[in-house]
């Protein structure tokens, strides 16, 4: 496979709202409504990132405003109730920064906002300085490639290399993401792989099969389930 994955420095958003650490609580609100954003990287120094605020911190303070809460809340929920008491970005902030490099692929992002749960990661060098931020919206920008791109990748990097073209005859069809493998090949066994390494390819949405053997023209096994 010689195809090189999308990084986040391909999709991210290099122009970034940020706040430092002293921003207050209605600087850190007027912020985020004005550039419509859910969380916003505090940064420290000329960069750094150090946290990271976001609506949840912030909603702390509504929550708690008109209760009192008992001793059991109190020890089970002691870092909203700080955060309820705070008033600047370096009280409110979850710290240190869940944060994602340039370089990591698009997968490595996805995996990490799914584990964290969040819906945004800043983006540092190895120094931790701001570079952009990545949401999920970003990663998703990879089911916008064109089905004739995605076609000659699966033609490049999965048929020439599993189904050499002494061996088989294929045809590639793609629509909406969608690959179907079409033809004759000598080894249905291989299908199953030709199914993760097609699945792999970015854009893709799901991949069919239509394939029978060359020799006594036994018909290929059904259609591997989605991994």
């Amino acid at each position: 496979m010689h195809s090189t994955p999308h990084t986040v420095s391909d999709v991210m958003t290099h122009t970034v709202m940020a706040i430092g650490h002293k921003a207050t609580f209605g600087e850190i609100v007027r912020l985020m409504q004005d550039g419509k954003v859910s969380a916003l990287p505090v940064l420290e120094g000329e960069g750094r990132v150090v946290g990271v605020v976001s609506e949840a911190d912030l909603l702390h303070k509504e929550e708690f405003r008109d209760s009192d809460p008992d001793r059991h809340t109190q020890l089970r929920r002691l870092s909203d109730l700080a955060k309820a008491g705070a008033v600047t970005a370096e009280e409110l902030m979850t710290s240190p920064a869940l944060t994602i490099h340039p370089g990591a692929t698009l997968a490595q992002a996805a995996r990490t906002m799914a584990h964290a749960k969040v819906r945004r990661l800043p983006v540092v060098d190895g120094l931790g300085m701001l570079e952009g931020i990545v949401s999920r919206a970003d990663l998703l920008k990879v089911f916008l490639r064109g089905d004739d791109e995605i076609a000659e990748e699966v033609r490049r990097e999965v048929v020439a290399h599993l189904f050499p073209l002494s061996d088989t005859t294929l045809e590639v069809q793609v629509h909406d993401g969608r690959v179907t493998l079409a033809g004759r090949v000598r080894d249905t066994s291989l299908i199953p792989v030709a199914a993760r390494l097609i699945r792999a390819v970015e854009g893709v949405v799901d991949v069919d099969f239509d394939l029978e053997r060359i020799t006594g023209a036994t018909p290929a096994a059904t259609p591997p389930p989605s991994l």
